[in-house]
């Protein structure tokens, strides 16, 4: 008899009608099976910003390769009659090892937008990082959802930085996520063959004149000149945990440490900064490793599948974050669809770990992958 592994956590709605596209959740069955009609729901120039990368789209596709390079070493006869997929991220009990990862104008993929991401995430008690370039407030975020993180874009100015670190710690979020990789937009293709402009009221937090296509924003926005002595001025503004997003090498990590962050998030910006640059799942463990028990390390890139979220937790990561998934589930069907994302990879990443012989997420261990 074939066993087909089922979630304990069945989806609660089945149908939504999401413009001319008709999604039935429950034939849903990968992440992946999201992109299509997500596709169909957005204007094509929204649809390329957030599928599109940087250059050649190298890195782009290495995220997701890096995985099926790797193998594993599965445990047999260990007794397990049923699995606990929790952990904790920052002190904080999750449950289960897959988080949100900070993706801007979310609006544009649905009207409800971020609200509509930390809803899901809160019912499920997953974290969901909310981007600097949300189109929904701070505040908005903040009361929809169960203490999400906030992400940091550093402005030039630092009244705006301290500005918006203080709304997100007002509004009763968890931790401040710093991402440092982009002290300028990577060169993507699709986004300039598009001219792709992002309305000037999706900028929920910037200030209300802001216009121009996004690259402009950027760099009129941003602070490009961003160094260490940011980061540690950042602890005279908020009490809050600090991680860095965006660091892919034992250099940046050891230096990291030394200057006392939280935690660090293995991430190349989903492949959108510099191409060619190494994929997260083969920066991972060079990290972790320098880092050791010093602060918490996560990965962000290329996780669509549940033995993805296992390897990178074999590999030392606490947690790993996830983007497009969540954002093409967002675009397909609303709430609903994030909530079964969400579902998927619960289900998937319970399978594996049965399947590993691992009864809790922290007794995988790093020889179980090759």
């Amino acid at each position: 008899m074939t066993h087909v592994y089922r979630s304990r956590h069945p989806p609660a709605i089945n149908l939504m009608v999401m413009g001319r596209e008709e999604v039935d959740l429950e034939r849903i069955l990968t992440v992946d099976e999201f992109t299509e009609p997500a596709r169909g729901a957005m204007d094509p120039k929204a649809f390329a910003y957030f599928s599109g990368g940087a250059g050649y789209e190298l890195t782009l596709a290495d995220n997701i390769a890096a995985f099926g390079r790797r193998r594993l070493r599965p445990r047999v006869l260990r007794g397990i009659a049923d699995v606990d997929t929790r952990t904790t991220m920052l002190g904080r009990e999750v449950s289960f090892p897959v988080a949100f990862a900070p993706v801007g104008f979310n609006r544009l993929a649905h009207p409800e937008g971020e609200v509509a991401v930390t809803r899901a995430a809160a019912a499920a008690r997953i974290v969901h990082c909310c981007s600097t370039f949300s189109s929904r407030t701070i505040e908005d975020v903040g009361a929809a959802g169960d203490r999400p993180w906030f992400q940091l874009y550093a402005s030039y100015d630092r009244s705006v930085t301290d500005s918006l670190v203080q709304r997100a710690e007002a509004a009763g979020y968890q931790a401040i996520a710093v991402t440092v990789d982009l002290p300028v937009v990577g060169y993507r293709d699709q986004e300039l063959r598009n001219s792709f402009e992002v309305p000037p009221e999706f900028f929920a937090n910037m200030r209300p004149d802001i216009e121009g296509e996004l690259a402009d924003v950027v760099f009129h926005e941003t602070h490009q000149g961003l160094s260490w002595d940011d980061i540690d001025r950042l602890r005279s503004v908020t009490s809050l945990p600090i991680v860095l997003k965006g660091i892919l090498t034992a250099e940046d990590a050891l230096i990291a440490v030394e200057h006392g962050v939280d935690g660090i998030i293995v991430s190349n910006h989903g492949g959108r900064q510099l191409d060619r640059s190494i994929a997260t799942l083969d920066a991972l463990e060079e990290v972790v490793q320098t880092a050791g028990d010093s602060c918490e390390v996560y990965l962000d890139g290329g996780v669509r599948r549940g033995v993805d979220v296992v390897t990178a937790l074999a590999l030392g990561a606490r947690a790993v974050f996830v983007g497009r998934p969540y954002l093409y589930a967002l675009a397909a069907a609303g709430h609903a669809g994030v909530s079964r994302c969400i579902e998927i990879l619960r289900a998937e990443t319970e399978n594996v770990l049965h399947l590993m012989g691992a009864a809790r997420v922290g007794d995988l261990s790093r020889d179980q992958v090759i």
